[in-house]
């Protein structure tokens, strides 16, 4: 596999890029901390990635870095078989409510820019006539909830922006995958009490791998996390109201 990734320097990212890296596929890292950059791909060639690992700056909070780097993506790996998208923000929702520069940044990452992303990737794809998409979401986003509101709410989008994507264009060749990982011990939840069927980042790669060899549309990590769901989706809206989850 040609892969590009975009976020694979830290915690679940950056466990799913070892393990492609351990198998021999090549890889192209796309992050806007230049040093973090570095220090992937040369931690992921030691790994077994295909020498070498190219890299090239990408922000998403800057859109208009998004068409340079994988069109660099491209030349540098003869074009691509697969996007990963793991990069994103997080903040508590006390945080987000008490910071509006910091939701308006959260609410662009996690949701315009990433969807804006993954159309210049869908179009790059789409034009070598197949390839996969692949991109993290969240449980968050499966229902309105008080802890997660305004995460929830771009989470809520970016998923079924990706279910759409995968309706409309799986019989021309674009295989899309929308990852929802539940809480994983990462840095991103470091100082957050985790439920019992926490997960770690390297249980999301594991599943996540199948995921990109299979092209199962809809992925939850870990696992527990699709049953729980169904639980919470079946709430009525008056005990969704009362409860704290």
């Amino acid at each position: 596999m040609k892969a590009v990734l975009l976020g694979a320097s830290k915690g679940m990212g950056r466990a799913l890029a070892r393990r492609l890296a351990a198998r021999g596929d090549r890889l192209f890292l796309l992050e806007h901390v230049v040093e973090d950059l570095e220090h992937s791909a040369r931690d992921l060639e030691i790994r077994g990635a295909a020498a070498p690992v190219k890299t090239a700056y990408c922000d998403l909070l800057r859109p208009d870095s998004f068409a340079a780097a994988l069109d660099q993506a491209q030349r540098e790996l003869g074009g691509f078989d697969a996007v990963v998208v793991t990069a994103g923000l997080y903040a508590t929702q006390d945080e987000l409510e008490n910071d509006l520069s910091l939701t308006a940044r959260l609410l662009t990452a996690d949701f315009t820019n990433t969807v804006l992303f993954c159309e210049e990737a869908r179009r790059r794809l789409l034009a070598s006539g197949r390839g996969t998409l692949c991109v993290f979401s969240s449980v968050a986003g499966e229902r309105g909830r008080k802890p997660v509101v305004l995460y929830g709410a771009a989470k809520a989008g970016l998923s079924r922006y990706l279910e759409a994507l995968d309706h409309k264009f799986r019989s021309r060749g674009l295989t899309t995958i929308c990852v929802k990982p539940g809480f994983v011990q990462t840095g991103m939840t470091a100082g957050l009490k985790p439920p019992p069927f926490a997960g770690t980042p390297d249980d999301v790669a594991a599943r996540v791998l199948k995921a990109l060899d299979r092209g199962w549309p809809e992925v939850y990590v870990p696992s527990t996390w699709r049953w729980v769901m169904c639980v919470i989706r079946a709430l009525p809206r008056f005990v969704m109201r009362r409860i704290g989850f």
